[in-house]
């Protein structure tokens, strides 16, 4: 009985640590459980909450991608060029700047071999390189006027549009990892890629294909940020990677690969939604922020060691 309990601590933990969080904001702020400022963090969490799904897949393999803010950063700036077309053009040339820069990640890592640490930060480097070379380093201004709606709309005029793509990506994500090949191959990979080889499986096209949804992700999240602000600009993904991998692992993903859902990211998300938003609730500076949250990091990523079996 003591073993079960203590399996069910261990498995919800994060849930738990969510709830204290929400108890501690509501009575430190009377402000926190408004509407406004629910739905205002809804908000400033969605466009992280995308590419953080797509980092649940690259970490399930095992991997990592450091180059989704560049990327997402890069396709702001792709959009604002393409101010005068079509918005149609200007999301698809988006879409498919974003998924070929993640398969070029995925290719290089399973057919040369290559560390994905290593590939995906030169990969950063060159796609901010390359945003600031179009954009002469200066804010471009303007997108096209058919696509506001994704990052300005709201569904019965209360809801962010941005949210409900959010919940969208989050449910369909869920729903490849759990029902999908695709998915069981994900956590194969992640957990024995060697054994996954072996029984049949292309591991080096499937992670190749893994890279490229972070990409589309990605892409995905340049449209929103685009349309939000009305602007590209490539120095607009600085830190989300970094951001899109601390609510990974405080949602229970282990970075060595193979254990982790989507559902736990998105509690990570929130953690960290809901501590930056009682932190600016308080007058916190954001340089002292960064404290509060590179702690709550370090203590979720402790929290999330496995005992050995037959320990206490």
């Amino acid at each position: 009985m003591k073993a079960k309990s203590l399996y069910l601590l261990n498995k919800h933990k994060m849930v738990l640590v969510l709830i204290g969080l929400l108890v501690i904001c509501t009575l430190a702020s009377p402000f926190f459980l408004t509407v406004s400022n629910i739905l205002n963090v809804a908000r400033q969490i969605s466009i992280i909450g995308i590419l953080s799904v797509g980092m649940t897949f690259v970490i399930l393999t095992g991997g990592i991608d450091l180059s989704i803010g560049p990327t997402m950063a890069l396709t702001t700036v792709l959009i604002a060029l393409l101010s005068g077309c079509s918005g149609i053009v200007a999301v698809l040339a988006a879409l498919a700047v974003g998924f070929l820069v993640g398969i070029a990640n995925g290719s290089i890592i399973a057919y040369l071999n290559v560390q994905a640490f290593i590939v995906t930060l030169g990969m950063m480097s060159v796609l901010k390189g390359i945003g600031l070379t179009i954009a002469k380093g200066s804010p471009i201004t303007g997108v096209p006027q058919s696509i506001l709606f994704l990052g300005r709309g709201k569904l019965f005029g209360t809801i962010p549009g941005q949210v409900i793509i959010f919940i969208c990506v989050a449910i369909v994500a869920t729903v490849i990892l759990k029902y999908t090949s695709l998915g069981r191959y994900t956590y194969a990979i992640g957990g024995n890629p060697e054994a996954t080889r072996l029984s049949g499986i292309n591991v080096k096209r499937y992670t190749m294909l893994i890279y490229g949804i972070s990409g589309l992700l990605a892409g995905l999240a340049g449209i929103l940020m685009a349309t939000q602000l009305n602007m590209g600009e490539a120095r607009l993904g600085d830190g989300y990677e970094m951001d899109a991998i601390a609510a990974v692992v405080i949602g229970g993903t282990s970075l060595k690969g193979g254990v982790g859902t989507v559902g736990g990211t998105i509690i990570g998300i929130l953690i960290i939604g809901f501590l930056g938003n009682l932190l600016n609730l308080m007058d916190v500076p954001s340089y002292t922020q960064l404290i509060f949250k590179g702690a709550i990091i370090v203590i979720a990523a402790t929290m999330q060691t496995e005992r050995k079996p037959g320990k206490c």
